[in-house]
């Protein structure tokens, strides 16, 4: 009797382990793909392989790359986020179906330093990103629809108009001759123009799109959140309401750092996110603290206990981004017991 509970148990146990060595087999057989983006050209590493192409940063680069890849299965093309560069490069190979995975290139750096690599060229950083997809396998993702570039290209240039406004009232303030100021009062009435036509192109692309248009409701339901708020937070951080509170407050770059290394226990301080993100939350904090019941009872327990202000305040950022993802995440309105 127990030889053979113990002769089953093993065949299972070669059965499982026939299993997951055709398993590792498999992923054996897929390449994984680094590419290094620059304004005209990719360059492409497939590992194991080490096989090194380059290919435009074209149309006809992007067909030509696809066919390439074709020729064997991919587990994971990696790359680094470079702005306008990756863009259509990303759509490309999304509409073949490829897993892309985006990284942060501050995240390829520090791999870089950690693998002892100094030296930099193109084609280096091609192999480095293919080993760090290998090594940390990121998480692959789809291109992100063509609204959300589009909102994302007004948004940058809405933020850039703001820091030019900044500027020029601050040059403004210490000019003394007319002329000067004159120029410097056309470029500000200039400036307000653009900021409200291009504030009035993001609400007119928001309301044209239905799901947008609800989460932009959802959001400004929330005492504290204007719409220019909300939409930031829509165009900066599109996965709100398909996260965890933990990861939520962790991209909004609200989360506290812990700095603890045996006896030593060093003060926590927000760290990494998405500053653009950070930035947004920080207005509506400041009026929720004042109108928004549940910020202002939680600010105010904060300040009791003898925290400093900022950190009172970048607690009410951190429950403010967590509730916005919890009513996106169910869909539903703000109402005072819902924090």
């Amino acid at each position: 009797m127990i030889t053979l509970v113990f002769s089953n148990g093993l065949n299972g146990y070669q059965g499982m382990k026939a299993r997951m060595t055709s398993k590792g087999a498999e992923k054996m057989t897929q390449s994984t793909i680094g590419v290094d983006i620059s304004k005209e050209t990719l360059d492409v590493h497939r590992h194991p392989e080490g096989e090194h192409r380059q290919f435009s940063n074209t149309a006809e680069g992007f067909r030509s790359l696809v066919k390439w890849l074709g020729k064997e299965p991919v587990s994971r093309v990696v790359f680094e986020a470079t702005g306008a560069y990756h863009r259509a490069f990303e759509r490309a190979l999304s509409r073949a179906d490829l897993p892309l995975a985006k990284i942060n290139p501050l995240h390829a750096k520090r791999f870089g330093q950690a693998l002892g690599q100094l030296a930099k060229t193109d084609k280096m950083d091609a192999s480095l990103l293919a080993r760090f997809g290998v090594a940390i396998e990121p998480r692959t993702r789809p291109a992100p629809p063509q609204i959300l570039c589009d909102l994302k290209d007004l948004h940058v240039a809405r933020i850039a108009l703001i820091k030019d406004r900044t500027a020029a009232k601050n040059r403004h303030k210490n000019l003394s001759l007319p002329i000067l100021k004159r120029q410097t009062e056309q470029r500000l009435k200039q400036i307000e123009k653009q900021l409200a036509e291009i504030e009035a192109a993001i609400m007119d692309i928001i309301q044209a799109d239905p799901d947008l248009a609800r989460r932009l409701t959802i959001l400004t339901s929330i005492p504290g959140v204007a719409e220019r708020s909300a939409f930031a937070l829509l165009i900066d951080m599109p996965e709100l309401g398909t996260l965890n509170s933990q990861t939520a407050a962790g991209l909004s770059g609200t989360a506290p750092m812990v700095r603890q290394s045996g006896k030593r226990k060093g003060k926590s301080f927000v760290q990494g996110g998405r500053p653009q993100v950070r930035q947004a939350l920080y207005m509506p904090a400041l009026v929720a603290t004042r109108f928004n019941p549940d910020m202002k009872a939680k600010y105010d327990q904060l300040k009791a206990a003898g925290k400093p202000s900022k950190v009172a305040i970048t607690a009410v950022m951190r429950k403010l981004i967590i509730l916005a993802n919890a009513l996106l995440r169910d869909q539903r309105m703000w109402h005072e017991k819902a924090a």
